[in-house]
Order: C-alpha cells, then sequence, then structure tokens
C-alpha cells in the first residue's frame, strides 16, 4: 500500500492523474477513481447524518457502516487487493432484518422526506445507490471483488430502512406519495 499522507498539497495530481494505494497513477476521470469518490461522497453524507439525533444503536451502525466503507474505497484503490469480507455483507443483512421487522408494512411508495435525519438517510440511500452503478462500471471492465457491489446494494436497503425508522422516531411516520391510486381510494371510503 502506497505512502501515508504527511502533507495535503502535493501538487502531483496537477496534471489530471492521481496515485492509487498501490503507487500507480491514474487519470482522475478513470472508473476506478469514479467508484472511490462516490464511496467516499457516501461515507461523507453518513457522516453529516451522524450530527443528527439517533438512537444509541443507529449511531453505533452507522460509524460501523463508515469503517467499512472506509475498507471498501480502501479496497478500490488499490486493485486486487481484498478489505471487505462476506462478513460485513453479513452484518448489514442482519441489521437490515431487525430494522424493518420493527416498521409497518408500507402501503404505498414513500417519499424522501419528514424528519431531517430522514431525509439525510433517504441522501445516503441515493447516494449509495450511485456509488453501486460506479463499481458496477468499474466491475464490468475490471477484475473487482462481488462483495463490494453486494454490500453498497445492502447499504442502499438499510438507508432506505434507516430513513423510515428515523422518521417514525421524529415525525410519526412515513411521508406517502399521493399516487391517484390513493386517491380514489380514499374517495370511495
Amino acid at each position: 500500500m502506497g505512502n501515508r499522507l504527511s502533507k495535503i498539497a502535493t501538487r502531483t495530481g496537477d496534471n489530471g492523474t492521481t496515485g492509487l494505494g498501490n503507487n500507480e497513477r491514474v487519470s482522475k476521470d478513470s472508473l476506478r477513481v469514479h467508484a472511490m469518490g462516490d464511496v467516499d461522497e457516501l461515507n461523507s453524507h453518513i457522516g453529516v447524518l451522524l450530527c443528527e439525533d439517533m438512537p444509541a444503536d443507529v449511531r453505533e451502525l452507522l460509524v460501523k457502516i463508515q469503517h467499512h466503507l472506509f475498507n471498501l474505497g480502501g479496497e478500490l484503490s488499490v486493485p486486487g487487493f481484498t478489505l471487505l469480507t462476506a462478513e460485513e455483507l453479513l452484518e448489514l443483512d442482519e441489521a437490515l432484518a431487525a430494522h424493518n421487522e420493527r416498521l409497518p408494512a408500507l402501503k404505498e411508495f414513500i417519499l424522501p422526506a419528514g424528519s431531517r435525519a430522514a431525509s439525510l438517510a433517504h441522501v445516503c440511500r441515493t447516494v449509495a445507490r450511485r456509488a453501486e452503478r460506479s463499481v458496477v462500471t468499474l466491475g464490468n471492465e475490471e477484475e473487482i471483488n462481488a462483495t463490494l457491489r453486494q454490500y453498497l446494494n445492502r447499504l442502499s436497503d438499510l438507508m432506505f430502512v434507516l430513513a423510515r425508522s428515523l422518521n417514525h422516531l421524529h415525525a410519526g411516520g412515513d411521508v406517502y406519495w399521493q399516487s391517484e391510486r390513493l386517491k380514489r381510494e380514499a374517495g370511495e371510503q
């Protein structure tokens, strides 16, 4: 793995390239760098979400996810290196099941709205989907650990469930999309 940063303004990227963790230099516009950037952005959004009031177990889960995402980004930065394992994927599956179990069944699509914390969780969900797409695109060109793609897929699902949980905690519930079908059904009653 490359040297840890000891100074930030290295000027080595002024020519449009950046260094990977294996000291290889690649274009800042490469698929790998796009995927790394999307994962980094996702981790930053989770950091903003952590500024909100939330149950201790959700906070602990999100902090653990931040560490996993840092490992995921590290794996992307060193081609052929593995940091993220099926164990971290299993942790997401278990958290998803546990948090989803506490929620009422959905009646309709929901809007990314409600409390500030829930809305931020929805932003994390959408950025996770983008990061997943970037990793899929990279995987179509280069061999990568399938766990990376799977982790981001599960994480976006988890962020949806956490957004719902945070809305039930802070705003009283989900904000449903006002579909024409629901309007008709409400009018028939």
